[in-house]
C-alpha cells in the first residue's frame, strides 16, 4: 500500500484513478478547488496549482505524485501556460520540497507536435520541466481517452446516434479506455523511475482510422449504419470561428483544436510502449465504447 498524491482528482481521469487506487489498497491525497464529500481512504486537500502551501500539504509524506491536472481547452495562451506549464512547475517544486522522489506526469501525444497548437506547446513545455527536474519521473502521453464519465467525446456518441459523424480529414489515431489508463498510472507510480516518456493505447494495429472509429461509435449506440463525414480543414476552421462567436469560452471546437485535430497521425509510437510485464490494456475498444454508451444512457446523456 502506498500514499499517492493526486492532482486532477475531481476530473474525468482523476476520478477513475482514485477509484482504482482505493480498490488496489492505496491511500489517496487529492487536490480539490471545491469542497468534496468525505470518502474513506481519501484526504481532500483544499487548494489549486497556484497555492504553494496546499501543494506541499498534498505531497508531504506521499510515496509518489501522479500529476493528472491540466488544461485541455483555454481561450488564450495564458490559460494553457497557467494550467499546464506553471502548474507543473509548482508541483515539481512541491515534490522536491517535501522529498517525494517518484513523479508520474500525465502529458499528451500533442506534445510530440508542439508547433501545431498552443495546447501541444504547453504540454511539451511541461514535459521539458519534468525532464529537467531532479525527480525520478515517468511521463505518460495518453492518446484519445474515453469511458464512463467523459464529456469530451459525448457529442460524438450523440452524433453517431443521429447517423452522421463529422470528422477531421483522413487520418489515424490511438485510443485507450480510462480504466486502462488508471491501471497504468498506478503501475508507474509503484515502479522505480527510469526517466522515461511512454505512450500507450488499446493495441489496435496502426491505431484507428477516423472513419472506422465513427462506425464503431455507431455500433456502440445501436446504429447499424453511420455516415462518417470527413471535413476539409477550412470547413472545420470556419466552424471553430462560429463556435467561438456563439459559445464564447465554452466552445469545444476552437482554432487551436482544429490545428491539432487535422494532423494525420496521432497513433502511439511502438518504441515508447510500456513493457508488457508492467502493463497491457484489458478493455477491448468496441466493448468499451458500448459500455460507455450505456453509461451515458443510464445518466440521461444519450
Amino acid at each position: 500500500m502506498s500514499v499517492l498524491a493526486v492532482t486532477g482528482g475531481t476530473g474525468f481521469v482523476g476520478t477513475r484513478l482514485i477509484d482504482a487506487a482505493l480498490a488496489a489498497g492505496h491511500t489517496v491525497r487529492a487536490l480539490a478547488r471545491r469542497e468534496q464529500p468525505p470518502r474513506a481512504g481519501v484526504t481532500w486537500i483544499a487548494g489549486a496549482l497556484d497555492d504553494t502551501d496546499a501543494l506541499e500539504r498534498l505531497c508531504a509524506g506521499a510515496d509518489a505524485v501522479i500529476h493528472v491536472a491540466g488544461v485541455v481547452n483555454a481561450p488564450d495562451r495564458a490559460g494553457f501556460v497557467a494550467g499546464n506549464v506553471a502548474g507543473t512547475r509548482a508541483m515539481l517544486a512541491a515534490a522536491s520540497a517535501t522529498g517525494v522522489d517518484r513523479f508520474v506526469h500525465v502529458s499528451s501525444l500533442a506534445a510530440r507536435e508542439p508547433q501545431l497548437s498552443v495546447y501541444g506547446w504547453s504540454k511539451a513545455e511541461a514535459e521539458r520541466l519534468v525532464a529537467a527536474s531532479d525527480r525520478a519521473f515517468t511521463i505518460m502521453r495518453p492518446p484519445a481517452i474515453y469511458g464512463p464519465g467523459d464529456r469530451e467525446m459525448l457529442e460524438m456518441f450523440r452524433l453517431a446516434r443521429r447517423g452522421v459523424v463529422p470528422l477531421p480529414p483522413e487520418g489515424r489515431f490511438s485510443t485507450l479506455h480510462v480504466d486502462d489508463l488508471a491501471r497504468l498510472l498506478l503501475a508507474l507510480a509503484a515502479t522505480p523511475g527510469d526517466r522515461a516518456i511512454l505512450e500507450a493505447d488499446d493495441e489496435t494495429p496502426r491505431g484507428w482510422r477516423h472513419v472506422d472509429f465513427a462506425r464503431a461509435l455507431g455500433e456502440a449506440v445501436g446504429r447499424r449504419r453511420v455516415l462518417p463525414l470527413p471535413l476539409p480543414r477550412a470547413v472545420m476552421a470556419a466552424g471553430a470561428r462560429i463556435a467561438r462567436a456563439t459559445q464564447g469560452n465554452a466552445a469545444k471546437l476552437t482554432p487551436d483544436r482544429v490545428a491539432y485535430f487535422c494532423h494525420p497521425d496521432w497513433t502511439v509510437a511502438d518504441d515508447r510502449r510500456p513493457a508488457p510485464a508492467l502493463w497491457r490494456p484489458a478493455i477491448e475498444t468496441r466493448a468499451g465504447l458500448a459500455a460507455t454508451a450505456e453509461w451515458y444512457r443510464v445518466h440521461g446523456l444519450l
